[in-house]
C-alpha cells in the first residue's frame, strides 16, 4: 500500500483527477489522507467529495471550509464568512439541497490524525500544549505554526518545532508550485483555491505530483476571494 497526503482541494475536481491520475493512485489498496477544505472556490465541490468517497482507504481531516459547509448541512446555516469566501460556488455544486451521504462524510472528519507520531491536521496547533487539550477552533483556522515555519524556512533556519518526527498542515497557501518543508513541518496547500496548483505527495518517498494550474481546468471561472482566517 502506497500512502499519500493531499492539500487543499477547494473544489476543484479536475485537478484532483490530475494529481491521482499522475502517482498512479490505486483506490482499492492506497491510503489517502485529505489535509480538508474540499469545499468552496472552484465549482466542483460536489463531484470532488464523490471521488473522496471511491477511495476505499480516506482518511478525512475536517478544514475551515468543511466545517462552514457542514453547518449549511446540518442547520441551513449560511455564514457571512462563508459566502464571502467561495461558499457560492458550493451552493451551486449541490443546487443549494445538502446530500445525506455528504453531510455524514463531513460528519465523520478527524479533527487531527496521528500516525506512527507522524501528525496530520488542517491549519495548525499550539506545539506548546498537548493536542489533546486544544480546540477545533485551533486545528480549524490557527495559522501561527505555518508562519513559524515559514519564517524559519526564509531564514534557513532548522530546528525541531513539535514533539512529533513530521506535521503535515493545509489551510496556509504556499506560492512555490510545490509544498514546503521547514522544521519537520510539511505545508501541503499550494494554492490551488487561488491560481496555484494542488499537490498530493507520497509520505514515504517524498514524491510529489502537481495538477496543471488550476485556473487553466476551469477557464473563464474566477476562483474564491483571499481570505484573512
Amino acid at each position: 500500500m502506497n500512502r499519500f497526503v493531499i492539500g487543499d482541494i477547494h473544489g476543484a475536481h479536475r485537478a484532483l483527477l490530475q494529481c491521482l491520475q499522475r502517482a498512479h493512485f490505486k483506490y482499492e489498496t492506497d491510503l489517502l489522507i485529505a489535509l480538508g477544505d474540499v469545499c468552496d472556490g472552484w465549482p466542483e465541490t460536489r463531484q470532488a467529495v464523490d471521488e473522496l468517497l471511491k477511495i476505499k482507504n480516506l482518511k478525512f481531516i475536517l478544514g475551515n471550509h468543511d466545517y462552514l459547509t457542514l453547518q449549511w448541512m446540518q442547520f441551513g446555516l449560511k455564514h457571512e464568512e462563508w459566502l464571502d469566501q467561495g461558499g457560492p460556488a458550493t451552493l451551486q455544486s449541490y443546487n443549494e439541497i445538502a446530500i445525506e451521504a455528504h453531510k455524514n462524510f463531513f460528519e465523520g472528519a478527524y479533527p487531527y490524525l496521528i500516525i506512527e507520531n507522524t501528525l496530520f491536521v488542517h491549519a495548525g496547533f499550539n506545539p506548546l500544549k498537548r493536542i489533546e487539550e486544544q480546540s477545533l477552533e485551533q486545528f480549524l483556522w490557527d495559522r501561527t505554526l505555518a508562519r513559524i515555519a515559514i519564517d524559519f524556512y526564509n531564514k534557513g533556519i532548522e530546528a525541531p518545532l513539535t514533539v512529533y518526527d513530521e506535521v503535515y498542515i493545509g489551510h496556509t497557501p504556499i506560492g512555490l508550485g510545490r509544498p514546503l518543508h521547514a522544521c519537520g513541518i510539511w505545508l501541503m496547500d499550494t494554492g490551488a483555491g487561488w491560481s496555484g496548483v494542488l499537490s498530493l505527495m507520497n509520505i514515504d518517498t517524498k514524491e510529489v505530483f502537481t495538477s496543471d494550474p488550476v485556473p487553466s481546468l476551469y477557464p473563464g471561472v474566477t476562483g474564491r476571494k483571499q481570505a484573512n482566517r
